[in-house]
């Protein structure tokens, strides 16, 4: 089995899976986007992910679906709506839905991946919703089990905290703490060969303005993830992922890393923010008239695109009108940078076809990340989960194949 990445059809939002090719099947889930017409239970046309999710889940020996780690990008509604309707959130040991029908089980999260920074910078203007609430509640339970733990703790109480607080609030958790630029190098407590990631966001203020800045879209959390194809840990590839953040944090990013860009190499990209105009540039694309221009700097930091590279935009279709997200214009932007690397670029929202979604999956090859053939159209249901598995994994090389530039494909709508 080798390594997968899928993207799944939820409209402008965000809901990836990535699950390697190590012998326990280890997933690591990048945000949740279930909207009600999407899990199963209204009668319309909605493309059933919560279903096309659970289908490639493990169980546990109790038969919980369990995923080994969860990151949340961010706290916006599109990126963990529907989490606390099919995640479990607190102690195991008061799971309740062991006698419901495997479709009804919580999904419990081994792991969570979380940076304190995000809530924080959460305002008037951004409030969390009470998903997020909730998962900010199961996040500080779960800080609490490990320091009074020792930092000893297990499956559904493990926790990684995704960048330093302010006030010296994170000093005493560097056993579970992640710097700015440092790697996760362990799933779930676990080293895995087929997979390691660094640290590149959000990143701290450093002043009065700054803060101003760095709302909960530019306090999201981004990765740089290398995937090898299986335990191997040989054909490392990299997947770049960055939740909503705008374009003063690519710049940012830019002007830290232009020295060394290997550092922002990818092969797979997930366009910020729904395929948005507001991560390439500070002007409006639908009042510019044409006129908007791009930053250098944020598109820079998004060209890194390695030979035969992908570029997917997890959003509505795209197309040539002033909606923001997804944006023709960005569109545009990002079939270029894929053209200049003989990739390509795709939209969620209009595969395979616009009026007949699946769930977009890519798997890890020794030339990059291949796109698969859609499965037979079944019949929307809600699955049962996988088999019962041992997590496993270890974080080796992060290197490989240099950069190139990116090809044309697709065209969308907004909806």
């Amino acid at each position: 089995m080798a390594t997968k990445t899928t993207f799944f059809p939820v409209g402008n939002g965000d809901m990836t899976l990535i699950k390697l090719g190590d012998e326990a099947g280890t997933t690591i889930l990048i945000d949740c986007n279930i909207r009600q017409a999407a899990d199963g239970e209204d009668d319309d046309e909605t493309r059933d992910v919560a279903a096309d999710l659970r289908e490639r889940l493990n169980c546990d020996a109790e038969g919980r679906p369990y995923v080994d780690a969860f990151l949340l990008s961010h706290p916006d509604e599109d990126h963990w709506r529907g989490g606390s309707r099919h995640f479990y959130l607190g102690p195991l040991k008061s799971y309740s839905d062991d006698k419901k029908a495997d479709s009804e089980k919580r999904i419990v999260i081994r792991e969570m991946w979380s940076s304190p920074i995000v809530f924080r910078r959460a305002s008037k203007e951004h409030v969390l919703c009470e998903d997020a609430v909730a998962f900010n509640d199961e996040a500080k339970r779960r800080v609490k089990a490990n320091r009074d733990g020792n930092f000893s703790v297990g499956d559904g109480d493990r926790i990684l905290v995704l960048g330093e607080d302010e006030d010296g609030k994170t000093d005493d958790l560097d056993p579970i703490l992640i710097k700015i630029d440092e790697m996760i190098t362990q799933i779930n407590g676990a080293d895995a060969a087929s997979f390691s990631a660094q640290l590149l966001a959000p990143l701290p203020g450093a002043d009065e303005d700054m803060e101003e800045e760095l709302t909960k879209n530019n306090s999201s959390v981004i990765l740089n993830i290398e995937l090898a194809v299986d335990d191997s840990g040989e054909t490392a590839v990299r997947f770049l992922t960055g939740g909503d953040a705008e374009v003063g944090i690519w710049e940012l990013l830019w002007d830290k890393h232009k020295g060394d860009p290997s550092v922002l190499e990818y092969n797979l990209l997930q366009t910020p923010h729904h395929c948005s105009w507001h991560s390439l540039s500070h002007d409006s694309w639908s009042e510019s008239d044409g006129t908007a221009e791009v930053s250098g700097d944020a598109r820079s930091a998004l060209s890194q695109i390695r030979s035969g590279g992908k570029i997917v935009a997890s959003s509505c279709p795209i197309k040539d009108d002033d909606n923001d997200p997804p944006c023709w214009g960005a569109k545009l932007e990002y079939e270029d940078i894929a053209e200049g690397a003989d990739g390509t670029f795709h939209c969620t929202g209009e595969y395979p076809k616009e009026d007949d979604l699946a769930p977009m999956e890519f798997e890890v090859s020794e030339s990059g990340f291949e796109l698969q053939a859609v499965p037979k159209k079944k019949a929307k249901s809600s699955a049962a989960a996988g088999p019962a598995v041992l997590t496993s994994g270890l974080v080796k090389s992060w290197g490989s194949s240099g950069p190139a530039r990116v090809e044309k494909e697709g065209g969308g709508r907004y909806a």
